[in-house]
């Protein structure tokens, strides 16, 4: 079954954007003239999936800028619960399994979503996460997250890095029994069962989570 539901995350501080976020949370600084989380919602045009955002930091003000589309909001203002934490918390609206989930901090040339549908096969796989090669990946700094085994499965520790697009069923999402805790513990589960897989992406990406990244992702669009 194809993802009928999306999560896009919304709800950090944006700490690392400094200044920028001093008067607005991160997914409304603006990119190429457009919000950050415009541009997430913006791959979702046409796939027609139930949307929820989640919200913390300012959220009055992304409530305000959202007003009016046909999505619904995970309020988070009394704590934030990470990003584990932050699905499970929006389950009950997304009433889907599996979901996508896509971080509002990036930007893209090609549809992440898309290549994720493709290439998501419910019979084998509980999670499929998109995945960036270390030279098409604008703005990234360190390490990667992953590396791909040849039957497609993530490993921990490669070069390849998490771009915040994936499909991933709910169930094991749920059973955590505590309310604040990273995907990373429920990745790291599934790893070990032999259901976590990857896929790479095949346009460009870019972290827009620095001031001085902007500049490099309104470049990226500029060429595409």
């Amino acid at each position: 079954m194809t993802p009928q539901a999306a999560m896009i995350f919304a709800a950090g501080l944006g700490t690392r954007m400094g200044a920028l976020t001093r008067d607005r949370p991160k997914p409304l600084i603006p990119v190429a003239g457009r919000a950050l989380i415009d541009h997430a919602l913006g791959l979702t045009r046409n796939l027609d999936l139930r949307l929820c955002v989640n919200l913390h930091y300012r959220a009055d003000m992304l409530r305000a800028h959202l007003a009016g589309r046909d999505l619904l909001f995970s309020d988070e203002t009394a704590r934030l619960l990470d990003t584990g934490g932050g699905l499970k918390a929006a389950l009950p609206l997304l009433q889907a399994d599996p979901v996508l989930t896509l971080n509002s901090d990036a930007v893209w040339t090609g549809n992440p979503l898309r290549t994720l549908a493709r290439g998501w096969e419910p019979a084998r796989m509980q999670a499929l996460l998109l995945l960036i090669p270390p030279d098409a990946a604008t703005g990234h700094s360190g390490a990667g997250d992953f590396g791909l085994a040849s039957d497609g499965r993530i490993i921990r520790g490669g070069p390849l890095i998490y771009s915040g697009a994936q499909i991933i069923g709910t169930g094991p999402v749920a059973m955590v029994d505590e309310d604040i805790f990273s995907l990373n513990r429920v990745w790291n589960d599934m790893i070990a069962r032999g259901t976590a897989f990857g896929v790479i992406h095949d346009g460009g990406w870019c972290d827009v989570g620095r001031p001085e990244n902007i500049a490099l992702a309104e470049a990226l669009l500029g060429e595409s």
